[in-house]
């Protein structure tokens, strides 16, 4: 039982959705598959943008997919490697949990960067294509974690609390993953509308990098079950990091397109003033 008490609603809700032959279905894994489909009806939406085919896209994704989620164990293993080391059997058995988004966004990458290479298509424009898909499966996919009950805050009297059982033990705590999701919706809209107007290769790229580190350097802080490093929590670290870099070369590229826009008018004003002298 999942409850909001400032809201009075109450959800009975259980991590299976049903069985098929005796093999438990997930809530998690059906919203994971409903991500992927809404991304590529999206992506077929806006084929062409970004100078990218839609055909290029789909076989981009069919390498990627795979290695993104195959990085997004692997991340999480690595470091929770203090108990993996002494349950081995357990890496593979990723049903019971421990995904990182962040690991599946490393794999993605480097499989995009490896697809471009092969097929000579311009890696930042490839990454500007789906970076509102992104944003729109994270949205969905971060449900799952409220059928699993997990993925909250530390407990607080916030209205917007949500009221839990772990462990046998009634908790009311944020529901981080309520504030990922809307965050990444809202990420998702901008990304949408900046897509129309996007001035330069690596725009919506760089939009989704500062938008998503910062809310997830936030959302990181008030989480329970963050992956640590010593005292450290490892992705509000490297959200940290992100948001830095990703502001410096957004700060950067904004600048040089003003300074071009302003020369290609400088050259205009001279050509029609030329016009009028001859």
């Amino acid at each position: 039982m999942i409850t909001f008490p400032g809201l009075h609603l109450s959800f009975s809700v259980q991590p299976v959705a049903f069985s098929i032959g005796g093999i438990p279905i997930y809530w998690y894994a059906i919203l994971i598959v409903m991500a992927i489909l809404f991304s590529i009806v999206l992506l077929k939406r806006t084929e062409g943008e970004c100078g990218i085919s839609f055909q290029d896209i789909t076989d981009c994704i069919l390498y990627m997919l795979p290695i993104a989620f195959l990085s997004a164990r692997a991340y999480y293993v690595i470091f929770q490697w203090n108990y993996y080391q002494h349950h081995l059997s357990e890496i593979v058995q990723i049903r019971d949990g421990g995904m990182a988004i962040y690991g599946g966004i490393i794999g993605g990458v480097i499989t995009c960067l490896v697809f471009c290479h092969k097929r000579k298509l311009k890696i930042m424009d490839v990454l500007d294509y789906l970076a509102p898909c992104l944003a729109l499966g994270q949205a969905i996919g971060r449900w799952g974690n409220f059928f699993n009950q997990e993925a909250h805050g530390v407990e607080t009297a916030f209205w917007g609390r949500m009221g839990i059982w772990e462990n046998g033990i009634y908790q009311e705590v944020h529901p981080t993953f309520f504030y990922e999701s809307m965050g990444t919706f809202f990420l998702f809209l901008f990304l949408m509308q900046k897509m129309k107007h996007r001035q330069f290769s690596g725009e919506l790229t760089l939009w989704y990098f500062v938008f998503y580190s910062f809310l997830r350097f936030w959302i990181e802080g008030l989480r329970t079950d963050s992956l640590m490093l010593g005292f450290v929590r490892i992705s509000q670290v490297l959200s940290g990091v992100i948001f830095v870099v990703s502001c410096t070369l957004l700060v950067r590229n904004i600048k040089k397109q003003g300074k071009m826009s302003k020369n290609e008018e400088k050259c205009h004003t001279k050509i029609l003033q030329n016009e009028k002298k001859d």
